[in-house]
């Protein structure tokens, strides 16, 4: 009789390969490890941490962070002392997110070091679907395979071929790092979370800021009221604001820009932001050789355990577009882990997503806005509680801004949370945590029988519960 045939399993270096180490990559990397599964990362940078740490988030909430302080410093009586002046330029505020960076490097370095995984530098590239070829700075080329591939390689700005981004006064939102000069005028293209970040950062440090918007509304898919609130706080801080246009050319000079837009109208400026738009970095993946297309922003389609059309390649984070936020990244990466583990995918990532987004105030918010419940014909009340009218924002002189409270008239459910001011992303998450309750947790009257310490920005939840609840009959 003739032998019967075996196919042996191919054996692999690794069991898994994750390309980028920003947070989709790390949260994939680490449970993967954990669970005692041999893992190799490829990071295009010297360093770990993806643009998350090196370009996007930190460094931006960094800078926002010391301009905030300044602001606050200029604005407290105690040290409004006369014939005193203060300045602060944008060099001297990347000074302290270089050292949020370096810290965070140590730390994002050390969780590969404990884990035993281990961290190649350089470009990487598709051979086939289990083999990797990894181009270095320096040195030769080298292949590693494995089992499973992650793909957790983020997006960058985008950049239109009409732009000559390597004019010494056109920054995207990654180049604006480099900035060593300090500019009287900017124009920012892009009035995206990006956009209003840096306009709120440029704007404190007293610099000019016109603000070009391609949209009618500043940041549409915030809750109208709260988006409207940012509006009003940056035509009172100065910032012009120009809605409804796109950009026809842009022309560097040796002294400044001149944008030039679609409506006809010309402005010039000492420098401009492009901030208009992200692109996801799958274009040197040589996703051809394994049967991958990516659309036109460089996004890949991925299923619920976010696996691509090839089985045993994956996708997380912003390569795989909405929500692109660095916090949902991470939890993907941690769900596509367990999907690979174990075969299946029980979690998924929750249905209301909290959104902060940090200008001056912070804007946040979770659930339902109040035109999403209008066109849906919830019913629905309002409750909205005051910054002014608490005493520790009084304290903290940090009184501008809002807690706004949505709740189901008849069941007192939550259904969303809105807050403008200092600390909003924070605040959020008290009434989070209720929203998220089963079984009747979730009411606005929890807020109403519960003691809150006082004096303390939480008390805005009883203050608009109570606010809310007095609108009933």
């Amino acid at each position: 009789m003739p032998a019967k045939s075996t196919s042996a399993k191919p054996t692999y270096q690794y069991d898994a390969i994750i390309i980028g180490t920003g947070p989709g990559g790390e949260g994939a990397a680490m449970n993967l490890a954990k669970s005692g599964k041999s893992v190799a990362v490829v990071e295009r940078h010297d360093q770990v941490g993806g643009g998350c740490t090196h370009w996007g988030t930190i460094p931006s909430k960094a800078l926002r962070h010391s301009v905030s302080r300044f602001i606050e410093y200029n604005e407290n009586p105690l040290f409004q002392m006369e014939n005193q002046s203060s300045n602060l330029t944008f060099p001297q505020i990347l000074k302290h997110a270089a050292g949020v960076i370096r810290k965070q490097v140590r730390l994002r370095s050390s969780f590969y070091d404990r884990n035993r995984v281990e961290v190649f530098a350089g470009e990487a590239s598709f051979v086939d679907a289990h083999t990797i070829k990894i181009t270095p700075p320096t040195g030769p080329e080298r292949l590693i395979t494995a089992e499973t591939i992650v793909l957790a390689t983020g997006s960058r700005p985008y950049r239109p071929t009409s732009v000559d981004f390597n004019h010494p006064h056109i920054f995207d939102s990654d180049t604006i790092l480099s900035l060593q000069d300090d500019p009287r005028h900017i124009i920012i293209f892009g009035a995206g979370v990006i956009g209003c970040e840096y306009a709120s950062i440029f704007r404190g440090l007293g610099v000019r800021v016109d603000l070009v918007n391609t949209r009618d509304r500043l940041l549409s898919f915030m809750d109208a009221e709260i988006s409207d609130a940012l509006s009003y706080h940056f035509w009172n801080s100065g910032v012009t604001i120009r809605h409804g246009e796109e950009f026809e050319s842009i022309e560097g000079l040796p002294d400044g820009v001149i944008l030039h837009l679609q409506s006809g109208k010309k402005m010039k400026a000492d420098c401009i932001l492009f901030a208009n738009g992200r692109t996801g970095n799958t274009d040197t993946l040589n996703l051809a050789s394994v049967g991958l297309k990516a659309d036109s922003r460089g996004q890949l389609k991925v299923n619920a355990k976010y696996q691509t059309e090839v089985s045993n390649i994956y996708a997380v984070g912003d390569v795989i577009g909405y929500p692109s936020l660095a916090s949902a990244a991470y939890d993907q990466g941690r769900i596509a882990g367990h999907a690979i583990i174990h075969g299946d995918c029980p979690t998924q990532l929750i249905e209301d997503i909290p959104v902060g987004i940090y200008t001056i105030p912070e804007m946040s918010s979770v659930g339902k806005t109040e035109q999403q419940l209008t066109a849906a014909r919830i019913p629905y009340e309002v409750g909205r509680a005051q910054f002014k009218h608490l005493a520790r924002a009084q304290i903290a002189n940090t009184s501008v801004g809002s807690l706004k409270l949505l709740f189901h008239r008849d069941t007192k459910e939550i259904l969303g949370i809105h807050c403008f001011g200092e600390r909003a992303a924070e605040i959020v998450h008290i009434g989070q945590a209720i929203m998220m309750q089963k079984n009747g947790g979730n009411n606005v009257e929890y807020f109403v029988h519960t003691t809150f310490n006082y004096p303390t920005m939480a008390e805005a939840y009883r203050v608009a519960a109570m606010n809310g609840l007095n609108r009933l009959f």
